[in-house]
């Protein structure tokens, strides 16, 4: 069948579904997965393209939209992208990780198809196979507000999306060559905004452009592999107002840290003289320091940058002391986080507390990271499959790790699969107990961080919680020799990656997937197996069992 073909019959049986459900409106995109060579810090590497593009194409939806995006693998390796703090509500079976789809082989194609529900907010997707992100295919993820739902500010003269991270000159093959033999990629070449650098020269051209006296939203997202970024702009102040889905408390900072895998909007007002201004992001903890710069100009501007560059804070305290001063906009209509009733966090008894503690050692001779003493290893048969087809006995146990981190050092690597009662609120404690800063993100969903602090958590640490007003997000950073205080509730059915965002420690194991199961199998809690899921492993070529009813 050709590739027009399958284009054709996706798009056709989209149409269909559509009518049937009489859903709302849709979305289609196409997307072609292939290798180029690119220079994001003026050495020519192999990059992966989407449509050709690097960042890949920007995503524009409103809430409640369905989308549909058919991509096609033209690279030489099996590639799954992930929607990045898309819920996927009932539906994990399109949260593209190795643990819940079969990886799209060469050559073929695979459409995903998902709806964006009540998210308002700012969202990326990248590759979740292999180290594939150390090669690109990750880009900008917005999803707007309805008519009818008010923003708490006004709309800006436009929208920017920045992508920032960390970057290896290395290809990904060679970081993944460097992982598998047991070793640390180590530190890496420097930072990108939007796929590139700017050399600073007087030359650059600008990435973007304000008019003199007009608001623009920067949504700034950390695309990175290792270190967090401190994003800041020369001669502006930024007003914070929406985080992973949830509008904030409007206070204005003068420079922001943007930890591994967390998004957020940014106010800009172009009140300074008419000129270009660079757009800066640099490392954060650690000891060499690596920094990225693009341009924007004022339309009519009339002069260059300045080449002095406004440092960046030092020291975690200043970063812990501003996570402290994010609050959820309890005024604004929307973003909301599923359930609704969830608003109220800070009055739901909580049913479970589990602590997971990071650490790494060297298993046969070889580096691996883990949650609780478990190092995770993926399986060749995806754990929701396995789990959905009666089959999780032939390819994991569950609960290898227990509620409490263990007293030993040990450290196995068999799958990670932690067993969830459905609709219990949970409270996670995650503890750091490493000199690094750790950064963690729950798929499937929004959670409340209500509280980082030093040392060690206690029960008696709960008095100390923010109840009321924490920001609901997917994503919060561990600083060094702390812990991190996060509840949610399982009301939403499927196999659930919780990870760390950090690449090298991700691919290494530090990672655990959650299976929340409804005893109803009710079309109501989760929807059915799609007709075109890719079956593989232990499960390739049985027969699905029955559909959910309602």
């Amino acid at each position: 069948m050709s590739r027009e073909t399958l284009v054709l019959v996706s798009l056709i049986s989209s149409c269909l579904w559509s009518l049937v459900q009489g859903e709302d409106p849709y979305l289609y995109f196409t997307w072609n997965i292939t290798y180029g060579t690119l220079s994001p810090l003026g050495v020519p590497q192999q990059v992966i393209l989407i449509n050709g593009e690097f960042p890949g194409p920007n995503i524009n939806c409103t809430s409640n939209n369905n989308i549909v995006v058919n991509v096609f693998n033209n690279i030489d390796e099996p590639f799954l992208l992930t929607w990045k703090g898309i819920q996927q509500r009932k539906n994990s079976w399109q949260d593209g990780m190795v643990g819940t789809n079969c990886p799209i082989s060469p050559g073929t194609n695979y459409t995903y198809h998902f709806q964006v529900k009540d998210q308002i907010g700012t969202y990326f997707y990248y590759p979740s196979t292999s180290v594939h992100r150390a090669a690109g295919g990750f880009g900008g993820l917005r999803v707007h507000s309805r008519p009818l739902i008010p923003v708490p500010f006004p709309n800006p003269e436009d929208e920017y999306t920045v992508l920032i991270g960390d970057w290896y000159i290395k290809s990904h093959s060679a970081l993944r060559k460097i992982l598998d033999s047991g070793r640390s990629i180590r530190r890496p070449d420097g930072v990108i905004i939007n796929g590139k650098n700017a050399k600073m020269d007087g030359k650059d051209e600008p990435m973007y452009t304000m008019k003199p006296g007009m608001v623009y939203r920067y949504r700034v997202c950390n695309v990175g592999m290792k270190n967090t970024l401190n994003f800041r702009i020369q001669g502006h102040k930024m007003k914070l107002v929406e985080m992973e889905g949830s509008h904030t408390v409007q206070n204005v900072y003068d420079s922001m840290d943007v930890h591994l895998g967390q998004c957020m909007s940014l106010l800009v007002t172009a009140d300074q003289d008419p000129q270009d201004y660079y757009m800066v992001a640099s490392t954060r903890f650690t000891k060499y320091h690596l920094q990225g710069a693009a341009i924007f100009r004022y339309t009519d501007g009339k002069g260059p940058a300045s080449p002095a560059i406004p440092p960046g804070p030092t020291g975690w305290a200043w970063s812990l002391n501003q996570f402290r001063t994010f609050r959820w906009n309890l005024t604004a209509s929307a973003a909301r986080p599923n359930p609704q009733g969830s608003y109220h966090y800070g009055k739901i008894n909580v049913t479970r507390t589990i602590k997971l503690a990071n650490s790494h050692g060297v298993v046969e001779g070889k580096l691996r990271y883990a949650v609780n003493g478990v190092s995770h290893t993926d399986t060749a048969t995806p754990l929701k499959l396995a789990e959905y087809f009666g089959a999780a006995e032939k390819v994991f146990k569950y609960d290898s790790i227990g509620d409490e981190p263990p007293a030993e050092d040990k450290i196995k690597v068999v799958p990670n699969v932690v067993n969830a009662t459905f609709r219990n609120f949970i409270e996670i404690i995650l503890e750091n107990t490493e000199k690094g800063v750790q950064s963690w993100h729950l798929n499937g969903y929004a959670f409340f961080p209500v509280a980082i602090e030093t040392g060690k958590w206690s029960p008696e640490k709960r008095r100390n919680y923010n109840l009321l007003d924490a920001v609901s997000r997917y994503t919060i950073q561990v600083y060094p020799k702390s812990w991190a205080a996060i509840m949610t509730s399982f009301d939403n059915p499927g196999m659930w990656s919780l990870r760390s965002m950090a690449l090298e420690r991700h691919y290494l194991g530090q990672q655990l997937y959650i299976s929340v199961v409804s005893p109803a199998r009710s079309l109501r809690d989760e929807y059915n197996i799609p007709d075109d899921a890719t079956l593989c492993g232990v499960v390739k070529g049985l027969p699905k069992p029955p559909p959910y009813g309602i």
